[in-house]
């Protein structure tokens, strides 16, 4: 079966179900105002009591097989819709370099090379996909760049999964209390992602804290609490220009005393002075270490996915100061330029583990490569696979 196929089969459904899957979710309110913030949360808690996916699982009104399957042609939705712009970037520079080079040869491959740095890819992960190509292309003894169409998003993937040891999941255990610290300067959506999983672990019937650990920016802590009430979790502060580290401590205390599953902890965003966001962060994760050993058992890096190789720069910079164990991609449905994950996976060695692909509150989403891949090519894949269930297809390379 040829990878596009498979993509496809997994993923893909038609518009009128597309729909239909996205507008089951909750639109998220402006967060500044604090009546719509309040009118989403009761709007929240007296949700639709028509049958879930799950619950229909649960009530064993579908197969595990078919349960998979609704879960994957959703979350392929949600990637199709949220890298709206980066598909359209992508699509129409790739239709527009295989129409002018028909031929493989090195000027083609020196376009391609430009078109993916201009993406975001970063330069070195461009040399090691388009030498890849190359190999590829001899190997199948290809001469039409138009055959190359698909190996050029199979080797995306690829590149993206190579490193076996950087796994996407999250290290969440039960029977124990999960410290995750979030990271991340100011303006990349951090809070906002706080609160949207806090969300998704209450989904899944975790009990949640937050610790309102960035007592330096002005409204910090009181923006945290409005995801709080939101939501529905527990937030532990101590007053503006307090000790981060003793917001922590407090926090653990109360989180071990209350049975809370998950205690998600938000720092302060400063990246001004680098010695001291490390002074600030080493302090505060040997008081968490020093009431939970194995803690914080994530730190996650939030990125703004619309400031392109600044993104990684700071990526850089933060994984200098402290051990990042995952980046959380925000804003990646404001983009044009979707390459920026290959970039900070590849050159990093830090696994995506979170992307932010719109406002809803459930538009955070696991990072998944091939998911990541069909939203950014699913009008090509759809266009270069046939809808007959013939056998044609699956012959070829």
């Amino acid at each position: 079966m040829s990878f596009f196929k498979r993509l496809k089969d997994k993923f893909a459904k038609s518009e009128r179900e597309q729909d239909e899957l996205l507008q089951q979710d909750e639109t998220v309110q402006d967060e500044d105002d604090h009546k719509k913030l309040n009118e989403a949360d009761t709007s929240l808690k007296s949700q639709d009591n028509s049958p879930s996916i799950d619950d229909e699982f649960d009530d064993g009104l579908i197969s595990i097989e078919e349960f998979e399957e609704l879960e994957s042609q959703k979350i392929g939705a949600k990637f199709r819709e949220g890298l709206e712009k980066s598909r359209e970037n992508f699509q129409n520079q790739l239709n527009n370099l295989l129409a002018h080079y028909r031929k493989v040869d090195e000027d083609f491959f020196e376009a391609l090379e430009e078109m993916l740095i201009q993406a975001d890819v970063g330069f070195n992960t461009v040399m090691e996909l388009v030498d890849e190509l190359r190999l590829e292309a001899k190997r199948r003894n290809i001469t039409e760049t138009e055959d190359l169409r698909e190996a050029i998003v199979e080797k995306i993937v690829e590149i993206y999964q190579q490193d076996d040891d950087q796994s996407e999941a999250m290290n969440i255990e039960d029977g124990r209390l999960n410290v995750i610290l979030m990271v991340g300067v100011n303006g990349v959506g951090k809070t906002t992602t706080i609160g949207k999983l806090a969300h998704r672990y209450q989904l899944q019937g975790k009990k949640v804290m937050l610790a309102a650990g960035d007592t330096f920016r002005a409204g910090a802590i009181q923006q945290l609490e409005v995801w709080g009430e939101r939501v529905g979790v527990d937030v532990v502060r101590q007053g503006e220009g307090s000790d981060p580290a003793a917001v922590m401590y407090d926090a653990i205390n109360a989180a071990k005393n209350k049975g809370v599953d998950i205690l998600i902890c938000d720092t302060a965003g400063r990246l001004q002075n680098k010695q001291n966001l490390m002074n600030e962060l080493e302090k505060v994760k040997r008081v968490i270490s020093r009431s939970i050993p194995e803690a914080p058992h994530e730190v996650l890096l939030c990125l703004d996915a619309t400031t392109g190789q600044n993104a990684l720069a700071q990526a850089k910079a933060f994984k200098e100061v402290t051990n990042v164990t995952g980046i959380v991609l925000t804003k990646l449905d404001g983009t044009a330029k979707g390459g920026i994950v290959l970039a900070i996976r590849n050159e990093l060695h830090i696994p995506v583990k979170y992307v932010g692909l719109g406002e809803k509150m459930d538009d955070l989403q696991p990072f998944n490569a091939e998911s990541y891949v069909y939203g950014l090519f699913a009008d090509m894949i759809e266009q270069n696979v046939p809808e007959s269930n013939d056998d044609d297809s699956e012959n070829e390379a």
